[in-house]
């Protein structure tokens, strides 16, 4: 905003000019406004070697600058975009990538999966330990296919409120979404990509975002059409969300049980065929389980029996116990019981995982093992990445995961869910659909997935009102960052680059 100019004493200078003949000094005018600063890119070229060879490719990273409807700047993007050199736009697809929370800047997906760095964890779940770490080449990296722009919301990374704006004020359903979707338009603008084949990769509660930007974008006479949609471990009903208590999500949860329970060879019976186990696992909660839980009190004791029986076999939790939890599935408690024998807890978003605790009679975990095996060798490679090789350099420190923004996430102002309540986005995405009949959906879980289950995918996937012909659905044996276990990584990438090509 402009200065405001200093007020001018009119009558009382009169009252001195006309009784003196003292000379008067003009007052000063209030400085000009200081020059806005220009956004800050960071431009370097690089080689990766892919299965066709070395492709030589331009890294990006810098701030996109959002304004408001005076042209006063409200919000600064950073992002991190891989171009393919000497590629024509026109033909070129482009992918936007985004990671969940939310609250999440996107270093997970974009040192993990799609980048054409990655950083170097164990892939059978073990404790990636204190650095160094390593870094290397992605050789599973979709740039060979695709441009990547990967992008820190705002409030994550370096993004960040400008002016009178403030991070909160893009905290919610459809702040978000609207100034994700304002700032893929004005980079599309910036970067002269309007031709291009466009897709949006999003994790976890990027499904949700994904959802709103593909229904909201794609609408009305200014609608921008895209190609794809790539979700990896989505969220699209937070009812289906571990920790909601709901008979439904209970019911999706089974199959994800008996998937991490046989990884720990924890079932009375272990399966020779994990596969045909899992199917007979989705069976008996679409058959069994659901009706159970809908009869309540009424259920027959003779149905009560086979129901436990049944839930003992698929998790590997005990009659006794199951009994005395009145036949509630719920993960937190799953993964604080099933190996309380061994004193070892299980993951929460991957199953692999374990950890230990103070004492072995708590109810709960007191956190994911899974956060601290990977977290540590993420954010400092990361960060050193950026520094060195990226020659990044910020006045601001990076955000990898604002500790505000889920606390502080408000009501979406069309669907009045807070964001702890079960909002859902199944009908958008089946709206997003049906304005494009040409978007295509690839959906991929982990079956070690507490958080975001294989079962829960399935049954969006399922709904009446979204074209199965145009949906692609994978699972792999890994956890919510499937990209962890190298196997699933390699399989993943292969699946997305698939995806794409077929695509355009």
């Amino acid at each position: 905003m402009p200065a405001m100019k200093q007020p001018r004493l009119v009558h009382g200078l009169a009252v001195a000019a006309l009784t003196c003949s003292a000379v008067l000094v003009p007052a000063q005018a209030a400085p000009p406004p200081a020059p806005e600063s220009a956004p800050q890119r960071f431009v370097t070229r690089h080689e990766l070697a892919t299965a066709g060879g070395k492709l030589a490719y331009t890294a990006t990273a810098g701030e996109t600058v959002l304004r408001d409807g005076k042209g006063e700047p409200r919000a600064s993007f950073f992002t991190w975009a891989y171009t393919a050199d000497g590629a024509d736009p026109a033909q070129r697809p482009i992918t936007f990538v985004f990671n969940g929370g939310p609250g999440s800047a996107s270093v997970w997906l974009h040192l993990g999966l799609v980048g054409p760095k990655r950083v170097v964890v164990p892939s059978d779940a073990e404790h990636a330990g204190a650095p160094p770490y390593g870094l290397r080449d992605n050789t599973e990296s979709i740039l060979d296919v695709t441009d990547l722009v990967c992008i820190d919301p705002i409030g994550t990374g370096f993004s960040r409120a400008l002016g009178a704006a403030k991070d909160a004020d893009f905290w919610g359903f459809d702040e978000d979404a609207a100034s994700i979707a304002d700032f893929i338009r004005r980079y599309l603008t910036e970067n002269r990509r309007w031709a291009s084949p466009k897709y949006l990769l999003g994790e976890s509660y990027g499904g949700t975002r994904g959802a709103l930007l593909l229904q909201q974008m794609q609408g009305g006479l200014t609608a921008t059409m895209f190609n794809g949609a790539m979700f990896v471990s989505p969220a699209f009903d937070l009812e289906l969300v571990d920790g909601t208590g709901s008979d439904l999500e209970a019911v999706l949860l089974l199959p994800t049980l008996a998937a991490v329970a046989a990884y720990h060879r924890a079932l009375p019976e272990p399966p020779e065929d994990l596969d045909a186990f899992l199917q007979e696992a989705r069976r008996f909660a679409r058959e069994v389980y659901q009706p159970a839980l809908f009869a309540g009190q009424d259920l027959p004791a003779d149905r009560r029996a086979a129901v436990l029986a049944g839930l003992h076999r698929f998790t590997g939790l005990s009659e006794d116990y199951l009994d005395r939890a009145r036949l509630r599935l719920d993960a937190g408690r799953f993964q604080r019981e099933l190996l309380r024998s061994r004193g070892l807890v299980v993951g929460r978003l991957d199953g692999r995982f374990t950890g230990t605790e103070l004492n072995d009679v708590g109810e709960l975990p007191s956190e994911d093992p899974m956060g601290p095996a990977i977290s540590g060798a993420y954010v400092a490679t990361f960060l050193d990445y950026v520094a060195s090789e990226l020659e990044v350099r910020m006045d601001r420190d990076y955000q990898v995961f604002s500790p505000d923004a889920g606390g502080a996430w408000q009501r979406g102002k069309k669907y009045g869910a807070p964001f702890a309540g079960w909002f859902d986005v199944k009908l958008n995405l089946g709206r997003a659909m049906a304005s494009n009949p040409k978007l295509r959906l690839f959906v991929a879980s982990g079956l070690y997935d507490h958080a975001t289950t294989f079962f829960a995918a399935e049954y969006v996937m399922a709904r009446p009102y979204i074209d199965r012909q145009r949906v692609t659905v994978k699972h792999y044996p890994s956890g919510h960052m499937m990209y962890l276990h190298q196997p699933s990584l390699q399989q993943l990438a292969a699946d997305l680059r698939a995806f794409v090509t077929a695509g355009g």
